[in-house]
Protein backbone atom coordinates (compact mmCIF):
# COMPACT_ATOMS: atom_id res chain seq x y z
CA UNK A 1 0.00 0.00 0.00
CA UNK A 2 1.53 3.14 -0.97
CA UNK A 3 1.02 6.24 2.09
CA UNK A 4 -1.17 9.26 0.31
CA UNK A 5 -1.17 11.55 3.11
CA UNK A 6 2.47 11.33 4.03
CA UNK A 7 3.12 15.35 3.70
CA UNK A 8 4.62 15.45 0.00
CA UNK A 9 4.06 18.41 -2.04
CA UNK A 10 0.98 18.18 -4.18
CA UNK A 11 2.10 16.60 -8.00
CA UNK A 12 4.26 13.78 -6.06
CA UNK A 13 1.16 12.83 -4.33
CA UNK A 14 -0.27 11.51 -7.38
CA UNK A 15 0.85 8.46 -8.22
CA UNK A 16 0.56 6.97 -12.06
CA UNK A 17 -1.58 3.97 -10.88
CA UNK A 18 -4.14 6.62 -9.01
CA UNK A 19 -3.82 9.01 -11.88
CA UNK A 20 -5.19 6.22 -14.53
CA UNK A 21 -7.95 5.27 -12.14
CA UNK A 22 -9.48 7.84 -11.18
CA UNK A 23 -9.74 8.67 -14.81
CA UNK A 24 -11.23 5.48 -15.49
CA UNK A 25 -13.81 6.45 -13.22
CA UNK A 26 -14.48 9.82 -14.31
CA UNK A 27 -14.75 8.77 -17.61
CA UNK A 28 -16.81 5.73 -16.60
CA UNK A 29 -18.72 7.90 -14.50
CA UNK A 30 -19.72 10.21 -17.94
CA UNK A 31 -20.83 7.01 -20.11
CA UNK A 32 -23.06 5.65 -17.44
CA UNK A 33 -24.79 8.95 -16.60
CA UNK A 34 -25.23 9.64 -20.14
CA UNK A 35 -27.07 5.78 -20.30
CA UNK A 36 -28.82 5.96 -17.74
CA UNK A 37 -30.18 9.43 -19.16
CA UNK A 38 -30.99 7.85 -22.41
CA UNK A 39 -32.53 4.56 -21.00
CA UNK A 40 -34.50 7.35 -18.15
CA UNK A 41 -35.89 9.10 -20.88
CA UNK A 42 -36.89 6.28 -22.82
CA UNK A 43 -38.36 4.13 -20.57
CA UNK A 44 -40.35 7.32 -18.86
CA UNK A 45 -39.15 6.32 -15.58
CA UNK A 46 -38.83 8.85 -12.50
CA UNK A 47 -36.61 11.40 -12.10
CA UNK A 48 -33.05 10.22 -11.56
CA UNK A 49 -31.76 10.60 -8.22
CA UNK A 50 -28.11 10.75 -6.68
CA UNK A 51 -27.38 6.71 -6.18
CA UNK A 52 -29.33 5.40 -9.26
CA UNK A 53 -32.42 4.34 -10.66
CA UNK A 54 -34.85 1.37 -10.04
CA UNK A 55 -34.20 -1.19 -12.26
CA UNK A 56 -37.87 -1.32 -13.74
CA UNK A 57 -41.09 0.49 -12.11
CA UNK A 58 -41.15 0.08 -8.10
CA UNK A 59 -44.49 -1.22 -6.39
CA UNK A 60 -42.84 0.30 -3.13
CA UNK A 61 -41.15 3.38 -2.55
CA UNK A 62 -40.12 3.25 1.04
CA UNK A 63 -40.07 0.44 3.98
CA UNK A 64 -40.99 0.13 7.64
CA UNK A 65 -39.46 -3.13 8.66
CA UNK A 66 -40.67 -4.00 12.28
CA UNK A 67 -37.98 -6.50 13.63
CA UNK A 68 -39.23 -8.53 16.44
CA UNK A 69 -35.71 -9.09 18.18
CA UNK A 70 -35.53 -12.93 19.93
CA UNK A 71 -37.89 -14.91 17.44
CA UNK A 72 -41.99 -15.07 18.37
CA UNK A 73 -43.28 -18.30 18.69
CA UNK A 74 -45.46 -18.80 15.81
CA UNK A 75 -47.52 -21.64 17.23
CA UNK A 76 -48.72 -18.96 19.36
CA UNK A 77 -49.53 -16.26 16.95
CA UNK A 78 -50.24 -17.01 13.70
CA UNK A 79 -49.61 -21.08 13.22
CA UNK A 80 -52.56 -22.65 14.57
CA UNK A 81 -51.95 -26.16 15.48
CA UNK A 82 -54.87 -27.93 17.16
CA UNK A 83 -52.62 -31.84 17.09
CA UNK A 84 -50.43 -30.21 19.58
CA UNK A 85 -52.97 -29.15 22.00
CA UNK A 86 -54.57 -33.03 21.23
CA UNK A 87 -51.21 -34.20 22.46
CA UNK A 88 -49.44 -32.04 24.82
CA UNK A 89 -47.11 -33.55 26.90
CA UNK A 90 -46.45 -36.49 24.33
CA UNK A 91 -42.57 -37.30 22.59
CA UNK A 92 -41.51 -34.97 19.68
CA UNK A 93 -42.47 -38.02 17.12
CA UNK A 94 -39.11 -39.40 15.40
CA UNK A 95 -40.43 -39.02 12.14
CA UNK A 96 -41.21 -35.66 12.68
CA UNK A 97 -37.91 -34.66 14.02
CA UNK A 98 -36.34 -36.29 11.57
CA UNK A 99 -32.82 -36.88 13.12
CA UNK A 100 -32.51 -32.88 12.96
CA UNK A 101 -30.37 -31.53 15.14
CA UNK A 102 -31.64 -29.56 18.22
CA UNK A 103 -29.82 -26.72 20.09
CA UNK A 104 -27.26 -26.64 22.58
CA UNK A 105 -29.99 -25.34 24.79
CA UNK A 106 -32.60 -28.36 24.46
CA UNK A 107 -30.38 -31.17 23.03
CA UNK A 108 -29.28 -32.55 26.77
CA UNK A 109 -33.06 -32.80 28.06
CA UNK A 110 -34.21 -35.99 28.63
CA UNK A 111 -37.68 -35.64 27.60
CA UNK A 112 -38.71 -33.08 24.63
CA UNK A 113 -42.67 -33.36 25.03
CA UNK A 114 -45.08 -31.22 22.57
CA UNK A 115 -46.31 -27.71 24.03
CA UNK A 116 -49.98 -27.74 22.64
CA UNK A 117 -50.45 -23.28 23.01
CA UNK A 118 -52.80 -22.12 26.11
CA UNK A 119 -54.22 -19.16 23.76
CA UNK A 120 -56.95 -19.61 21.44
CA UNK A 121 -56.99 -19.07 17.70
CA UNK A 122 -60.05 -17.33 15.45
CA UNK A 123 -60.28 -16.72 12.03
CA UNK A 124 -60.70 -13.42 11.06
CA UNK A 125 -62.02 -10.97 8.01
CA UNK A 126 -62.64 -12.09 4.24
CA UNK A 127 -59.31 -13.73 4.09
CA UNK A 128 -60.33 -16.10 7.54
CA UNK A 129 -56.84 -16.10 8.60
CA UNK A 130 -56.05 -17.61 11.96
CA UNK A 131 -54.96 -15.37 14.76
CA UNK A 132 -53.98 -16.12 18.39
CA UNK A 133 -56.24 -14.27 20.66
CA UNK A 134 -52.91 -11.88 21.81
CA UNK A 135 -53.31 -10.25 18.95
CA UNK A 136 -56.58 -8.75 18.79
CA UNK A 137 -55.59 -5.77 17.00
CA UNK A 138 -53.99 -7.58 14.26
CA UNK A 139 -56.56 -9.63 13.50
CA UNK A 140 -58.62 -6.03 12.48
CA UNK A 141 -56.14 -5.68 9.76
CA UNK A 142 -56.00 -9.31 8.79
CA UNK A 143 -57.47 -8.64 5.20
CA UNK A 144 -54.23 -6.55 4.35
CA UNK A 145 -51.63 -8.78 5.71
CA UNK A 146 -49.65 -11.01 3.46
CA UNK A 147 -48.93 -14.07 6.15
CA UNK A 148 -46.09 -16.28 5.29
CA UNK A 149 -46.21 -19.29 7.47
CA UNK A 150 -43.10 -21.39 5.56
CA UNK A 151 -40.16 -18.81 6.17
CA UNK A 152 -36.68 -20.69 7.04
CA UNK A 153 -33.28 -19.83 7.93
CA UNK A 154 -29.92 -21.55 8.06
CA UNK A 155 -28.78 -19.93 10.89
CA UNK A 156 -30.01 -21.42 14.78
CA UNK A 157 -28.52 -18.80 17.02
CA UNK A 158 -29.28 -15.54 17.83
CA UNK A 159 -26.57 -13.21 16.48
CA UNK A 160 -25.72 -15.22 13.54
CA UNK A 161 -29.54 -14.91 12.28
CA UNK A 162 -30.35 -11.43 12.95
CA UNK A 163 -27.23 -10.77 11.12
CA UNK A 164 -28.82 -13.06 7.99
CA UNK A 165 -31.69 -11.21 8.48
CA UNK A 166 -30.47 -7.79 8.63
CA UNK A 167 -27.07 -8.39 6.15
CA UNK A 168 -28.05 -11.25 3.84
CA UNK A 169 -25.08 -13.07 5.84
CA UNK A 170 -24.43 -14.45 8.94
CA UNK A 171 -20.74 -13.03 8.85
CA UNK A 172 -20.48 -9.63 10.13
CA UNK A 173 -19.21 -6.90 8.15
CA UNK A 174 -21.82 -6.94 5.22
CA UNK A 175 -23.86 -3.87 4.25
CA UNK A 176 -27.49 -3.87 5.95
CA UNK A 177 -30.20 -4.00 4.15
CA UNK A 178 -31.12 0.34 4.17
CA UNK A 179 -27.71 0.84 3.27
CA UNK A 180 -28.09 -1.36 0.10
CA UNK A 181 -31.33 0.41 -0.41
CA UNK A 182 -29.81 3.73 0.07
CA UNK A 183 -26.99 3.13 -2.47
CA UNK A 184 -29.01 1.53 -4.92
CA UNK A 185 -31.64 4.72 -4.86
CA UNK A 186 -30.46 7.60 -3.05
CA UNK A 187 -32.26 9.65 -0.93
CA UNK A 188 -36.05 11.12 -1.66
CA UNK A 189 -35.64 13.85 1.21
CA UNK A 190 -31.91 15.69 0.94
CA UNK A 191 -32.45 16.61 4.81
CA UNK A 192 -33.08 13.42 6.26
CA UNK A 193 -30.88 10.32 5.84
CA UNK A 194 -32.09 7.69 3.64
CA UNK A 195 -32.02 5.34 6.53
CA UNK A 196 -33.30 5.69 9.65
CA UNK A 197 -33.14 3.21 13.32
CA UNK A 198 -35.48 3.34 15.92
CA UNK A 199 -35.02 1.01 19.07
CA UNK A 200 -37.55 0.56 21.81
CA UNK A 201 -36.54 1.88 25.33
CA UNK A 202 -36.24 0.16 28.14
CA UNK A 203 -36.04 -3.51 26.40
CA UNK A 204 -34.30 -6.48 27.60
CA UNK A 205 -33.26 -9.56 25.27
CA UNK A 206 -30.71 -10.10 22.94
CA UNK A 207 -28.40 -7.19 22.29
CA UNK A 208 -28.25 -4.91 19.27
CA UNK A 209 -25.83 -4.06 17.20
CA UNK A 210 -24.69 -0.75 15.09
CA UNK A 211 -23.31 -3.32 12.55
CA UNK A 212 -26.89 -4.65 11.90
CA UNK A 213 -27.15 -0.98 10.37
CA UNK A 214 -23.71 -0.38 9.30
CA UNK A 215 -23.06 0.19 5.88
CA UNK A 216 -20.29 -2.39 5.94
CA UNK A 217 -17.72 -1.61 2.46
CA UNK A 218 -20.36 0.86 1.51
CA UNK A 219 -19.78 3.96 1.36
CA UNK A 220 -20.19 5.57 5.07
CA UNK A 221 -23.23 8.09 4.04
CA UNK A 222 -25.35 4.74 3.68
CA UNK A 223 -25.11 3.89 6.97
CA UNK A 224 -27.93 3.69 9.80
CA UNK A 225 -28.87 6.59 11.53
CA UNK A 226 -30.18 5.54 14.93
CA UNK A 227 -32.86 8.12 16.88
CA UNK A 228 -32.77 7.96 20.44
CA UNK A 229 -35.84 8.78 22.59
CA UNK A 230 -36.21 12.54 23.67
CA UNK A 231 -35.49 16.02 23.19
CA UNK A 232 -31.75 14.95 21.17
CA UNK A 233 -32.46 12.66 19.25
CA UNK A 234 -29.65 12.91 17.45
CA UNK A 235 -26.00 13.06 19.60
CA UNK A 236 -24.20 16.32 19.29
CA UNK A 237 -26.48 17.41 16.46
CA UNK A 238 -27.45 20.51 18.23
CA UNK A 239 -25.52 23.82 18.00
CA UNK A 240 -23.60 23.78 22.04
CA UNK A 241 -24.50 26.80 24.47
CA UNK A 242 -23.16 29.83 22.67
CA UNK A 243 -22.71 28.80 19.14
CA UNK A 244 -25.69 30.13 16.69
CA UNK A 245 -26.77 28.90 13.67
CA UNK A 246 -25.04 31.46 11.11
CA UNK A 247 -21.53 30.57 13.33
CA UNK A 248 -22.22 26.63 12.35
CA UNK A 249 -22.79 27.62 8.95
CA UNK A 250 -19.28 29.52 8.59
CA UNK A 251 -17.62 26.83 10.30
CA UNK A 252 -18.96 24.17 7.90
CA UNK A 253 -17.81 26.34 5.30
CA UNK A 254 -14.65 26.86 6.53
CA UNK A 255 -14.52 22.96 6.91
CA UNK A 256 -15.23 21.95 3.18
CA UNK A 257 -12.86 24.09 2.06
CA UNK A 258 -10.46 22.46 4.03
CA UNK A 259 -11.87 19.13 2.74
CA UNK A 260 -11.83 19.96 -0.87
CA UNK A 261 -8.15 20.88 -0.48
CA UNK A 262 -7.35 17.66 1.48
CA UNK A 263 -9.37 15.90 -1.36
CA UNK A 264 -8.03 17.90 -4.48
CA UNK A 265 -4.71 16.60 -3.20
CA UNK A 266 -5.57 12.90 -1.90
CA UNK A 267 -8.84 12.39 -4.31
CA UNK A 268 -9.93 10.19 -1.22
CA UNK A 269 -13.59 9.25 -2.10
CA UNK A 270 -14.26 9.29 1.99
CA UNK A 271 -13.33 12.86 2.19
CA UNK A 272 -16.37 13.97 -0.55
CA UNK A 273 -18.20 11.66 2.05
CA UNK A 274 -17.53 13.57 5.05
CA UNK A 275 -18.33 16.66 3.31
CA UNK A 276 -21.85 15.18 2.58
CA UNK A 277 -22.67 14.09 5.68
CA UNK A 278 -21.21 17.21 7.47
CA UNK A 279 -23.72 19.09 4.96
CA UNK A 280 -26.95 16.49 6.22
CA UNK A 281 -25.84 16.99 9.12
CA UNK A 282 -26.30 20.63 9.52
CA UNK A 283 -29.51 20.45 7.30
CA UNK A 284 -31.14 17.81 10.19
CA UNK A 285 -30.91 20.85 12.50
CA UNK A 286 -34.02 21.56 11.94
CA UNK A 287 -34.93 18.53 10.11
CA UNK A 288 -35.07 15.96 12.80
CA UNK A 289 -36.75 18.41 16.08
CA UNK A 290 -39.90 18.72 13.17
CA UNK A 291 -40.18 15.39 12.56
CA UNK A 292 -39.71 13.81 16.11
CA UNK A 293 -41.86 16.48 17.75
CA UNK A 294 -45.40 14.25 17.95
CA UNK A 295 -47.20 17.10 20.47
CA UNK A 296 -48.54 18.31 17.04
CA UNK A 297 -50.72 14.77 16.22
CA UNK A 298 -54.37 15.05 17.21
CA UNK A 299 -55.48 13.36 20.20
CA UNK A 300 -57.21 10.50 17.86
CA UNK A 301 -53.71 9.61 16.39
CA UNK A 302 -52.78 8.88 19.96
CA UNK A 303 -55.97 6.80 20.58
CA UNK A 304 -55.21 4.89 17.17
CA UNK A 305 -51.78 4.03 18.67
CA UNK A 306 -52.46 3.49 22.21
CA UNK A 307 -51.89 5.07 25.26
CA UNK A 308 -47.47 4.56 25.19
CA UNK A 309 -47.49 6.47 22.07
CA UNK A 310 -47.21 9.44 24.33
CA UNK A 311 -43.86 8.54 25.65
CA UNK A 312 -41.21 8.64 24.02
CA UNK A 313 -39.50 5.58 22.78
CA UNK A 314 -41.81 3.21 23.40
CA UNK A 315 -42.72 0.63 20.53
CA UNK A 316 -45.71 2.76 20.11
CA UNK A 317 -44.16 5.85 19.68
CA UNK A 318 -41.68 4.79 17.05
CA UNK A 319 -44.62 3.72 15.33
CA UNK A 320 -45.74 7.02 14.87
CA UNK A 321 -42.46 8.82 14.51
CA UNK A 322 -42.16 5.58 11.50
CA UNK A 323 -45.28 6.85 9.64
CA UNK A 324 -43.95 10.49 10.11
CA UNK A 325 -40.51 9.59 8.76
CA UNK A 326 -42.29 7.69 5.66
CA UNK A 327 -44.21 10.79 4.90
CA UNK A 328 -41.47 12.89 4.87
CA UNK A 329 -39.77 10.36 2.26
CA UNK A 330 -37.48 8.65 4.07
CA UNK A 331 -36.52 5.53 1.92
CA UNK A 332 -35.76 2.53 5.02
CA UNK A 333 -37.16 2.90 8.51
CA UNK A 334 -35.97 0.05 10.81
CA UNK A 335 -37.76 -0.20 14.11
CA UNK A 336 -36.21 -3.03 16.77
CA UNK A 337 -38.29 -4.46 19.56
CA UNK A 338 -36.78 -6.69 21.66
CA UNK A 339 -37.70 -9.36 24.29
CA UNK A 340 -39.26 -12.32 22.13
CA UNK A 341 -37.30 -14.76 23.82
CA UNK A 342 -39.00 -16.91 25.58
CA UNK A 343 -37.06 -20.23 26.53
CA UNK A 344 -39.36 -19.85 29.49
CA UNK A 345 -42.17 -19.05 31.15
CA UNK A 346 -43.77 -18.17 27.77
CA UNK A 347 -47.63 -17.88 28.76
CA UNK A 348 -46.80 -14.77 30.68
CA UNK A 349 -44.05 -13.26 28.83
CA UNK A 350 -45.12 -13.09 25.20
CA UNK A 351 -48.50 -11.70 26.66
CA UNK A 352 -46.41 -8.72 27.80
CA UNK A 353 -45.05 -8.49 24.21
CA UNK A 354 -47.96 -8.43 22.34
CA UNK A 355 -49.59 -6.02 24.83
CA UNK A 356 -46.89 -3.65 23.96
CA UNK A 357 -46.84 -4.59 19.95
CA UNK A 358 -50.47 -5.26 18.78
CA UNK A 359 -52.54 -2.29 19.33
CA UNK A 360 -49.68 0.28 17.53
CA UNK A 361 -48.36 -2.69 14.68
CA UNK A 362 -52.33 -2.32 13.72
CA UNK A 363 -52.82 1.38 13.95
CA UNK A 364 -49.32 2.04 11.40
CA UNK A 365 -51.31 0.08 8.81
CA UNK A 366 -53.99 1.41 9.30
CA UNK A 367 -52.65 4.85 9.48
CA UNK A 368 -50.75 4.13 6.68
CA UNK A 369 -54.09 3.60 4.21
CA UNK A 370 -56.15 6.00 5.99
CA UNK A 371 -53.47 8.47 4.24
CA UNK A 372 -53.21 6.68 0.77
CA UNK A 373 -49.83 5.73 1.71
CA UNK A 374 -49.99 2.37 2.35
CA UNK A 375 -50.12 1.01 -1.17
CA UNK A 376 -46.45 2.31 -1.69
CA UNK A 377 -45.19 1.89 1.80
CA UNK A 378 -43.92 -2.01 2.91
CA UNK A 379 -44.55 -2.93 6.33
CA UNK A 380 -43.13 -5.98 7.23
CA UNK A 381 -43.22 -7.75 10.74
CA UNK A 382 -41.15 -10.64 12.00
CA UNK A 383 -38.26 -12.12 13.56
CA UNK A 384 -34.63 -13.66 13.01
CA UNK A 385 -36.09 -17.35 13.47
CA UNK A 386 -39.35 -19.23 15.23
CA UNK A 387 -39.77 -21.37 18.10
CA UNK A 388 -39.48 -25.00 18.75
CA UNK A 389 -43.22 -27.08 18.79
CA UNK A 390 -41.60 -28.81 21.87
CA UNK A 391 -41.08 -27.28 25.52
CA UNK A 392 -37.99 -26.41 25.98
CA UNK A 393 -37.10 -27.14 30.47
CA UNK A 394 -40.50 -27.98 32.14
CA UNK A 395 -43.77 -28.48 30.75
CA UNK A 396 -46.69 -27.69 33.51
CA UNK A 397 -50.44 -27.41 33.09
CA UNK A 398 -49.68 -23.86 33.03
CA UNK A 399 -46.23 -22.87 31.87
CA UNK A 400 -43.34 -23.75 29.16
CA UNK A 401 -40.72 -22.75 26.84
CA UNK A 402 -39.79 -22.85 23.39
CA UNK A 403 -36.61 -23.13 21.78
CA UNK A 404 -34.96 -21.60 18.86
CA UNK A 405 -36.14 -23.16 15.64
CA UNK A 406 -34.87 -22.15 12.29
CA UNK A 407 -36.73 -24.39 10.29
CA UNK A 408 -39.92 -23.10 10.11
CA UNK A 409 -41.55 -19.45 11.61
CA UNK A 410 -43.70 -16.48 10.45
CA UNK A 411 -43.73 -13.19 9.31
CA UNK A 412 -46.16 -10.99 7.23
CA UNK A 413 -45.83 -8.13 4.99
CA UNK A 414 -48.54 -5.57 4.15
CA UNK A 415 -49.13 -2.76 1.46
CA UNK A 416 -46.43 -1.48 -1.23
CA UNK A 417 -47.39 -4.44 -3.82
CA UNK A 418 -47.73 -7.38 -1.71
CA UNK A 419 -50.72 -9.93 -2.08
CA UNK A 420 -52.95 -8.70 0.77
CA UNK A 421 -55.65 -11.35 2.20
CA UNK A 422 -53.34 -14.09 1.83
CA UNK A 423 -51.39 -16.82 3.60
CA UNK A 424 -48.89 -18.37 1.80
CA UNK A 425 -47.08 -21.72 2.72
CA UNK A 426 -47.81 -24.46 5.35
CA UNK A 427 -46.18 -26.21 8.03
CA UNK A 428 -47.13 -30.15 9.05
CA UNK A 429 -49.59 -30.29 11.72
CA UNK A 430 -46.70 -30.19 14.50
CA UNK A 431 -45.85 -27.01 13.14
CA UNK A 432 -42.20 -28.59 12.94
CA UNK A 433 -41.62 -28.59 9.19
CA UNK A 434 -42.44 -27.03 6.23
CA UNK A 435 -44.93 -28.84 4.58
CA UNK A 436 -46.41 -29.21 0.68
CA UNK A 437 -49.73 -28.80 -0.07
CA UNK A 438 -50.78 -32.11 1.38
CA UNK A 439 -48.93 -31.63 4.42
CA UNK A 440 -45.99 -34.26 4.15
CA UNK A 441 -43.13 -32.21 5.29
CA UNK A 442 -40.40 -31.14 2.67
CA UNK A 443 -36.21 -30.36 3.24
CA UNK A 444 -36.46 -26.80 1.00
CA UNK A 445 -33.13 -25.90 0.26
CA UNK A 446 -31.63 -22.53 -0.72
CA UNK A 447 -29.90 -23.01 -3.63
CA UNK A 448 -33.56 -24.10 -5.67
CA UNK A 449 -36.48 -22.22 -5.32
CA UNK A 450 -39.16 -24.49 -3.60
CA UNK A 451 -42.47 -23.60 -3.86
CA UNK A 452 -44.33 -23.22 -1.02
CA UNK A 453 -41.02 -21.91 1.57
CA UNK A 454 -39.47 -19.22 1.53
CA UNK A 455 -36.02 -18.83 2.80
CA UNK A 456 -34.27 -15.21 3.76
CA UNK A 457 -32.60 -14.34 0.54
CA UNK A 458 -35.64 -15.29 -1.17
CA UNK A 459 -37.77 -12.46 1.39
CA UNK A 460 -34.87 -9.67 0.28
CA UNK A 461 -34.56 -10.61 -3.59
CA UNK A 462 -38.65 -10.47 -3.42
CA UNK A 463 -38.34 -6.82 -1.58
CA UNK A 464 -36.11 -5.72 -4.09
CA UNK A 465 -38.35 -6.47 -6.58
CA UNK A 466 -41.21 -4.64 -4.77
CA UNK A 467 -39.29 -1.72 -4.69
CA UNK A 468 -37.98 -2.21 -8.07
CA UNK A 469 -34.52 -3.10 -7.64
CA UNK A 470 -33.02 -6.33 -8.89
CA UNK A 471 -31.57 -8.36 -6.78
CA UNK A 472 -29.05 -9.93 -9.04
CA UNK A 473 -28.13 -6.39 -10.87
CA UNK A 474 -27.48 -4.57 -6.91
CA UNK A 475 -24.14 -5.35 -6.50
CA UNK A 476 -20.89 -3.50 -5.07
CA UNK A 477 -17.47 -4.82 -6.35
CA UNK A 478 -15.42 -6.00 -2.88
CA UNK A 479 -12.37 -7.21 -2.67
CA UNK A 480 -12.46 -8.57 -6.17
CA UNK A 481 -15.80 -9.72 -6.31
CA UNK A 482 -19.28 -8.57 -6.80
CA UNK A 483 -21.16 -8.50 -3.94
CA UNK A 484 -24.91 -8.57 -3.25
CA UNK A 485 -27.64 -8.44 -0.60
CA UNK A 486 -28.21 -12.17 -1.08
CA UNK A 487 -25.17 -13.08 -1.68
CA UNK A 488 -25.61 -16.01 -4.74
CA UNK A 489 -28.39 -16.74 -4.02
CA UNK A 490 -32.13 -15.78 -3.63
CA UNK A 491 -35.07 -16.05 -6.06
CA UNK A 492 -38.26 -13.35 -6.08
CA UNK A 493 -41.43 -15.45 -4.82
CA UNK A 494 -44.11 -14.51 -7.61
CA UNK A 495 -46.99 -15.77 -5.13
CA UNK A 496 -46.24 -13.00 -2.69
CA UNK A 497 -46.55 -10.07 -5.00
CA UNK A 498 -50.25 -8.93 -5.80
Amino acid sequence: MEAMNDGLPHPLQITRRHFFGCSAAGLGGLALSNLLLAENAGGGGSDLVSAGVPHFAPRAKRVIYLFQSGGPAQQDLFDYKPLLNERNGEQLPAHVRRGQRLTGMSVNQASIPLAGSQFTFAQHGQSGAWISELLPHTATIVDELCIVRSMFTEAINHDPAITFFQTGSEIAGRPSFGSWLSYGLGPANRDLPSFLVLMSAGQGGQPLYARLWGSGFLDGRHDGVPFRPGKDAVLYLSNPDGICGSGRRAMLDTLRRLNRIQFDQQLDPAIESQIAQYELAYRMQTSVPEVTDLAGEPDEVFELYGPAARTPGTYAANCLLARRLAERGVRFIQLYHQGWDQHDNLPAAIRGQCLETDQPTAALVKDLKRRGMLEDTLVIWGGEFGRTSYSQGTLTASNYGRDHHPRCFTIWMAGGGVRPGVTYGRTDDYGYNIADADGNPINPSKHAFTPGAVHVHDLQATILHLLGLDHRRLTYPYQGRAFRLTDVHGHVVDDLIG
